[in-house]
Parts: C-alpha cells; sequence; structure tokens
C-alpha cells in the first residue's frame, strides 16, 4: 500500500507541475504580439495540457484506490474532495483556455491569467492542510 501512497503522490506532484506552468504560459500568450511567439506558445499549451491531462487522471485513480483500501472518513475528506473536485474544475477550464487561444478569441488580460495561475496554489496549500492536519 505504500508503493501506491508513493505513486498517487508522485502523479498529483507532476499534475501540479502543469497546473502551475501552464497559467504562466497563458500569461505569456496573452502578452505576445508576434505571430510566430503566438504559435510557439499555442503548441506548448496544446503539448503541455495533453502530458499533464494522463497525469491528473492517474494521480486521481490512485487517490480514489487509496481511499477504496483505507475508508478514510471525516469532515476533512469531504472537504478535500470538494477542493479536489475544483481542481478538476480549475483543469479542464485550462483545456478551455488552451482552445480559445488556439482560435485567437482570448479576451481576457495577461493580468487576469497571472491572478488565475495562483489559484492551484491556494488549493494545494488547503488540500495539504486538510490531509496532514485533519483539522475535522
Amino acid at each position: 500500500m505504500m508503493w501506491l501512497k508513493a505513486f498517487h503522490i508522485i502523479f498529483v506532484v507532476s499534475w501540479f507541475a502543469g497546473l502551475f506552468y501552464l497559467p504562466r504560459i497563458f500569461v505569456n500568450q496573452a502578452m505576445a504580439t508576434e505571430a510566430a511567439e503566438q504559435a510557439r506558445l499555442q503548441l506548448m499549451a496544446r503539448k503541455l495540457y495533453r502530458f499533464m491531462t494522463p497525469l491528473g487522471i492517474l494521480a486521481l485513480a490512485l487517490g480514489i484506490w487509496l481511499w477504496l483500501a483505507y475508508g478514510f472518513g471525516g469532515g476533512w475528506l469531504h472537504a478535500k474532495l470538494l477542493l479536489v473536485a475544483v481542481l478538476v474544475g480549475y483543469h479542464l477550464y485550462c483545456g478551455h483556455l488552451v482552445k480559445v487561444f488556439a482560435q485567437g478569441n482570448n479576451a481576457r488580460s495577461h493580468v487576469f491569467y497571472r491572478f488565475f495561475n495562483e489559484l492551484p496554489v491556494l488549493l494545494l496549500i488547503a488540500i495539504t492542510i486538510l490531509v496532514v492536519i485533519k483539522p475535522f
């Protein structure tokens, strides 16, 4: 079971790396003025999203497996699952934004994406505290 836990953590960390970096690409795309730069950033965003999606799926699958194996319960777990659902929604919205930029339909400034970039950090902090401290 410890191997399962280790791989869950590895995939969560890898998934979060993508969730931290992809919105930074959005910041750069929102600021880009040259077509070549836009094309390069769109390629980077698309490839990163395609790479990080299986990592997120594996993190979620192993997390569900751990949940079923250990039968964790309590209010902290419900709060964590809610935050993980928000994280999945964030991931899916990032996929939507990849398409928006690819179509040339971005209407938001780089400032929006700078704030948007901070949400996974806040989710990571909250989820980690819930898992480690189990406050309720």
